[in-house]
């Protein structure tokens, strides 16, 4: 699975905010066998009770839905808020919740973000269910991606979530039923899973592949921006061939010392004459990348060592012209509009200064922190 493209798929892009939650409610107020939604973080807020409630009406009408939300970023769910899933009849469980593995695979974390209903249709992207990603009165929803998928891509997507939930309950197989009819644009679709774990790197690899053939741009949006010694060598790489790559990041972040250690690495994209962009109205939370107006990835990975070695990673791959172009034409967009270039003039490259210093200091610590949680005792076969 996961290696091939298949090809009869129709595909849209979906931003955070309002367009992301009124799709996922449409879908899931029109399921009518299953459904399967598992992601990181669940919060019981307007936004998490809102799905919640469309979860409990779908499963009143004797939809199967299973729930597998992260024991870590999800903990905080009071039982009230299982309860009242579980009361109306869906299933729902933590997946290995911190310190409770008996395998203890420390930092190993659910962090894909994905729904699929009736193997006929899905949402995939790097949104999390809460109100931060949606659009509420004076709020502003952080930046996020997804793409909502119909067709063949969909099957394996439901294959994946059946394994994950069935590795510790035993639910019959429900995709009785092939995808549903619908018009297809023949899109090219690509599942990639990262588990370093059960030895999948096939993001990992995407990502690789699409510096190593690239031969006219590159363009990368990343919420948290911390490529090792490999990324960079590809992109230092590609940059060698003449390829132009821009990299799209936060101005802000919720995740401060990450920031820190991510600006760090400014004075070494700016030597490598990489262009950079801090998006500006609110945090950026999107996880995407582009080359030659062809192909995309788009996905819950960010590139840095807690996604290529600690977490359960999902994205979809798409190699359409048509398409890819739109995406580009709508990235370029936002550049325009909404972020802020950072260059030798705006960014300060002086070799000592007080700035600098935290700056190194958050990237040794954080490189540190991704040393302990992505460490494990095996891999499993």
């Amino acid at each position: 699975m996961g290696k091939k493209y298949s090809s009869n798929n129709h595909v849209q892009l979906v931003h955070s905010g309002s367009d992301f939650f009124d799709t996922l409610c449409r879908m899931i107020d029109s399921a009518k066998r299953s459904i399967h939604l598992q992601t990181y973080i669940l919060s019981n807020d307007e936004t998490g009770n809102r799905v919640a409630d469309c979860l409990v009406a779908a499963a009143q009408r004797k939809v199967e839905v299973f729930v597998l939300a992260d024991g870590y970023a999800s903990q905080d769910l009071p039982d009230e808020f299982i309860h009242k899933l579980r009361n109306a009849g869906a299933q729902f469980r933590f997946f290995e919740p911190l310190f409770q593995s008996k395998t203890l695979y420390l930092g190993r974390r659910l962090h894909h973000k994905v729904v699929v209903i009736d193997e006929a249709c899905a949402l995939m992207g790097g949104l999390n269910i809460a109100d931060r990603y949606n659009t509420l009165p004076q709020i502003p929803a952080w930046f996020d991606l997804a793409l909502y998928v119909e067709g063949e891509a969909v099957t394996e997507l439901l294959h994946i979530c059946e394994q994950l939930w069935q590795k510790k309950r035993k639910i019959k197989k429900i995709h009785t039923k092939g995808p549903a009819e619908h018009s297809q644009d023949g899109i090219a679709v690509r599942v990639r899973r990262n588990d370093w774990v059960k030895r999948r790197q096939e993001i990992t690899s995407t990502y690789m592949e699409l510096f190593r053939s690239a031969n006219e741009s590159i363009t990368i949006m990343c919420s948290y921006f911390l490529p090792g010694t490999i990324f960079r060598k590809q992109l230092k790489r590609a940059i060698a061939r003449g390829v132009k790559v821009r990299v799209i990041l936060a101005s802000m972040s919720d995740v401060p010392v990450s920031k820190y250690a991510e600006r760090y690495l400014y004075r070494w994209m700016l030597r490598q004459n990489i262009e950079i962009y801090e998006y500006q109205p609110t945090v950026l939370h999107a996880k995407m990348a582009m080359a030659d107006n062809e192909r995309l990835t788009i996905g819950s990975y960010n590139i840095n060592n807690i996604s290529r070695y600690a977490s359960i990673e999902l994205n979809l791959d798409i190699k359409d012209k048509t398409f890819v172009a739109e995406v580009q034409k709508d990235i370029l967009q936002v550049i325009k509009k909404d972020c802020k270039p950072i260059n030798s003039t705006t960014y300060t490259t002086r070799l000592f200064s007080f700035r600098q210093l935290l700056q190194w200091a958050a990237f040794q610590c954080v490189r540190m922190m991704m040393t302990i949680s992505t460490f494990y005792f095996r891999q499993r076969e």
